[in-house]
């Protein structure tokens, strides 16, 4: 029973199988001249602008010249023989990589080689389209000529113009010149030598060198980055110190008469505070992606790199020594202004969270001192609420002992015979007893409620 087109299958399960085998290596055998070009086409001012687009259209414009047709928006990998010579590009996150591959009919020496890469096949109007999209631009040459490594290296220097030449034996049958420079053409040059190499081996190692360069390239973008922000983080830190001794300063001055004005330098500091710790978050954005995608190219390198298995050739550094003192560095400069970004937001932030503390006993110290005159003012007022207190008895019991007067002498003059005024004088200590209480009971029913 058949399952390739069932319902069984997982919508994922056939894409995510044939994503391992989606970027083949380019085939490759000596003799052969190869040109690599990865074309960072992002924008870096606008995030919004998708790269993909950016290198479709590239590829597009690049097949209608031949009349070829271009893959679909979708496709992270093209592969199309147009004759004279053979394409492989790949669309990655930031870039895309056109290599074109020649091979010759007949044995031909290395400078010959050099003479007859593939790029003069492309047309110059899409090359010139390409204007400060380039990041790497490379020829490798597949060599299988004979003789002592010492002679062929003697005749490859005329061929660099740099001082090193980097030199090793790779996967015990190969070996990888270069010298990592850009030529006087704007390439930068490798030679692959064939000594033995297995079947498929050679289109291996070529596209590993290429991948060594152009994650080389790719890892040093951080580096530009890293020196722009170290003289920012050092601004940072300066004026994070004269506001730390400011504090210094303001705890050694405490004991003044004057706490308001403390407070208000204190909210300054905090202010100008927090506008470094905006500053520092900022940079960190600006960074942060950077960084880390440098990281990772770095490791990419290495990976490549420990897949070369390189052997020394005496008198000459290997790829992996020549990355140790030139590229690794630029990547730990730009390891170190990450850990200081990093740093620098910490301390910010513990002397933000210090000085709110401050500020926040200060004020506390402030409404405690409020509260205590609050206290002071309800006492004072318990005291002359108190007072009419008393002049409140006097005065009900004043009325009550007037009305009780009039209340007798109108007994009286019904015939009863009292004597008014002696029956209120009497009466006036019970009044006056009777209304006290009155109102001690009233107050503690308020109280209650």
């Amino acid at each position: 029973m058949s399952i390739v087109y069932s319902s069984l299958n997982h919508a994922l399960r056939v894409p995510l199988a044939a994503e391992i085998h989606s970027r083949p290596s380019l085939a490759v055998d000596a003799p052969e001249s190869i040109s690599h070009l990865a074309v960072y086409a992002r924008d870096g001012t606008d995030p919004a602008v998708s790269n993909s687009a950016a290198q479709h259209a590239l590829l597009a414009a690049l097949c209608s010249h031949f009349g070829v047709a271009a893959p679909g928006p979708e496709a992270n990998y093209f592969s199309h023989d147009f004759g004279r010579f053979r394409l492989k590009w790949e669309c990655h996150t930031e870039f895309a990589t056109y290599t074109f591959a020649e091979r010759h009919a007949q044995d031909v020496s290395v400078t010959e080689a050099f003479s007859r890469v593939p790029v003069c096949q492309i047309p110059q109007d899409w090359l010139m389209g390409l204007q400060g999209k380039l990041m790497v631009a490379a020829h490798v040459v597949v060599d299988r000529s004979g003789g002592p490594t010492e002679v062929f290296a003697e005749s490859l220097r005329r061929l660099f113009t740099g001082n090193t030449l980097v030199g090793s034996r790779v996967l015990e049958g190969g070996e990888i010149w270069t010298d990592f420079l850009i030529q006087s053409d704007g390439f930068s040059r490798f030679v692959v030598r064939d000594l033995g190499l297995r079947e498929q081996q050679a289109s291996r190692l070529v596209q590993r060198v290429l991948e060594i360069e152009t994650y080389r390239m790719m890892a040093l973008l951080g580096l530009p980055h890293a020196q722009r922000a170290s003289p920012v983080l050092n601004a940072i830190e300066g004026e994070l110190t004269t506001l730390t001794a400011a504090m210094v300063d303001i705890d050694e001055a405490i004991g003044n008469d004057q706490p308001a004005m403390e407070v208000i330098d204190e909210q300054a500091l905090l202010r100008n505070i927090t506008g470094l710790a905006a500053r520092v978050e900022k940079l960190s954005l600006d960074n942060n992606y950077r960084f880390a995608a440098s990281e990772a190219y770095f490791r990419l390198v290495y990976a490549r790199i420990d897949e070369l298995r390189e052997e020394r050739i005496e008198g000459f550094p290997t790829i992996g020594e020549f990355m140790d003192r030139r590229l690794t560095p630029a990547m730990n400069t730009c390891a170190a202004i990450a850990r200081r970004q990093e740093a620098l937001a910490r301390r910010i932030a513990h002397t933000n969270d210090l000085l709110r503390t401050r500020v926040g006993i200060v004020q506390e110290q402030q409404n405690k001192q409020i509260l205590q005159s609050m206290n002071a003012r309800a006492a004072q007022q318990v005291k002359l609420q108190q007072a009419v207190e008393g002049l409140s008895v006097a005065a009900i019991s004043y009325y009550m002992a007037g009305l009780l007067n009039y209340a007798g002498k109108a007994t009286k003059a019904a015939g009863l015979q009292i004597n008014p005024d002696v029956a209120t004088g009497i009466l006036v200590p019970l009044i006056a007893i009777g209304v006290w209480l009155g109102l001690r009971r009233m107050h503690k029913r308020i109280d209650v409620v």
